[in-house]
C-alpha cells in the first residue's frame, strides 16, 4: 500500500494574475515561501517514508523545506513537472482569448482533446506522471508539482475521463493536500486539497 500526498507548489509571481506557468521557471513569492514553511511544519510530523518533487525551482523549493523538516532526502524527477503549455506560457486566459481565441474555445470545451497551441498532449502528460508515481511503492511519499499535471494524474487514477479534470477538480490551491491511497492496482481518494494543517 502506498499513500501518495500530492501538493502544488508555492504561490508564485504570476499567481496574481492567473498567468500559465507550465515549464516557465517562476520564482516564488514571499508567501509561496511561507507556503513551503507551513508544509514543512506538518512534513515534520507527518510519517513521511519519502518525498519527492519535479524539477521545476518552484516545486524543488518547496519540496526541499519538507524534506529537511522530515530528515528525508529529496527526490526529483522530471516526469512530475508541469505540463508545457506551448504560446500560453506566460500569458492569461484573456491574453489567450484575444491571441488564439478559436483555440482557446477548443481548450475550454475539452482540454484533453485540444491542447493550447504548441503545447504538451495532456495524455501523454498524464503517462510521464503516472510512470514516476509507479515507481514510489509503499510507505506514505509527499510529492510536490503542480496543478495541472496533478488533476490529469487524479483523473487517470480514479478513472475519470482527462477531458474532465478543468470541471471536475476545477482548483488545486498552493500548499494544499491531495491523498491518495494506492493499493493492489486501485486507487481510493483519501482528501482533496485540503489546507495545510
Amino acid at each position: 500500500m502506498t499513500d501518495l500526498v500530492l501538493v502544488r507548489h508555492g504561490q508564485t509571481v504570476w499567481h496574481a494574475e492567473n498567468r500559465y506557468a507550465g515549464v516557465t521557471d517562476v520564482a516564488l513569492t514571499d508567501e509561496g515561501m511561507r507556503q513551503a514553511e507551513r508544509l514543512a511544519v506538518w512534513a515534520k510530523g507527518a510519517g513521511l517514508d519519502a518525498v519527492w518533487s519535479s524539477t521545476l525551482s518552484r516545486a524543488r523549493i518547496t519540496a526541499r523545506a519538507s524534506a529537511d523538516a522530515a530528515g528525508l532526502d529529496l527526490r526529483v524527477d522530471a516526469r512530475l513537472r508541469e505540463l508545457d503549455f506551448g504560446r500560453a506560457e506566460g500569458l492569461t486566459g484573456a491574453e489567450q482569448r484575444a491571441r488564439f481565441p478559436a483555440a482557446r474555445a477548443a481548450f475550454e470545451a475539452d482540454p484533453a482533446a485540444h491542447p493550447l497551441p504548441g503545447g504538451e498532449d495532456p495524455h501523454a502528460a498524464a503517462e510521464r506522471f503516472l510512470a514516476c508515481l509507479a515507481e514510489i511503492e509503499g510507505g506514505r511519499i509527499l510529492v510536490v508539482a503542480h496543478t495541472t499535471a496533478i488533476r490529469l494524474a487524479l483523473c487517470r487514477l480514479l478513472g475519470v475521463p482527462l477531458g474532465e479534470y478543468r470541471r471536475l477538480l476545477p482548483r488545486l490551491d498552493n500548499g494544499a493536500l491531495t491523498e491518495i491511497r494506492l493499493r493492489a492496482g486501485h486507487a481510493a481518494l483519501l482528501q482533496y486539497n485540503a489546507p495545510t494543517p
